[in-house]
């Protein structure tokens, strides 16, 4: 009975076997799968924003509620 030779150095196996094929395969088709089936976020519609009028004596500083809730945030 003769055991099995071993590659050498010079005759080193391929990375890149059946078992390697098949799983990188497997892992392609769930990948393929898991995004058929995640739901795509609708599209953001542009929120229509009214322009306030510019002040009539200078200035442009207006207590908007984003700023209301900013200092609201900066409380201790």
């Amino acid at each position: 009975m003769t055991k099995p030779s071993r590659p050498t150095a010079g005759e080193e196996r391929s990375g890149l076997n059946r078992r390697t094929l098949f799983a990188g395969a497997s892992t392609v088709g769930a990948l393929a799968a898991a995004a058929a089936l995640i739901p795509r976020a609708p599209a953001e519609e542009a929120a229509a924003v009214q322009a306030t009028p510019a002040p009539t004596h200078g200035g442009g500083y207006s207590l908007s509620d984003h700023v209301k809730q900013y200092y609201q945030t900066t409380r201790i």
